[in-house]
């Protein structure tokens, strides 16, 4: 099923990197809010960004966001040095598949995180990356109901 993901697991710390490094991933693509930061924060946290540092020596770490708030890209981009592309209008991949190119990156040796399965999900599948791993939304415990709803009702499908 093209919404399925590879993994499906509850965060980004339980990415077995040494699994996907003996794949031949040597490139991981992460979804921006909800994913790796706080939706809406303009900050990692201090543990995502040591783990997203210590991916980052033995893999290539961008980062693909739909946002296109001009304020909050310049705050993200400010926080790290991992290249970030906004306004990426997943799950279409022109603008994935341009970031890609740009950094040199192969489909078949690339890995697509995120938390949405009809965005992230699909757009990973779309771009041919060797794997794709839904993980649960970190900010889940605050997001307004109708999310949580949606988000319940993209996981259904996948479970079939």
């Amino acid at each position: 099923m093209f919404i399925k993901p590879d993994y499906n697991l509850k965060n980004i710390y339980e990415i077995d990197l040494d699994d996907l490094k003996n794949q031949g991933i040597n490139a991981l693509l992460f979804d921006l809010d909800s994913t790796i930061m706080g939706s809406k924060t303009g900050c990692y946290t201090k543990e995502t960004l040591e783990w997203l540092e210590k991916v980052k020596k033995d893999f290539f770490v961008g980062v693909v966001s739909n946002n296109n708030n001009p304020d909050y890209i310049a705050k993200v981009s400010a926080c790290s040095d991992f290249p970030v592309v906004f306004k990426a209008h997943k799950p279409d991949i022109k603008v994935a598949k341009k970031f890609m190119q740009e950094h040199k990156l192969s489909s078949e040796t690339t890995c697509f995180v995120g938390d949405r399965p009809l965005t992230d999900v699909i757009c990973g599948k779309k771009l041919g990356c060797k794997k794709t791993i839904l993980v649960d939304s970190i900010t889940a415990d605050i997001e307004k109901p109708i999310v949580r709803f949606a988000r319940k009702l993209e996981r259904v499908f996948i479970k079939k």
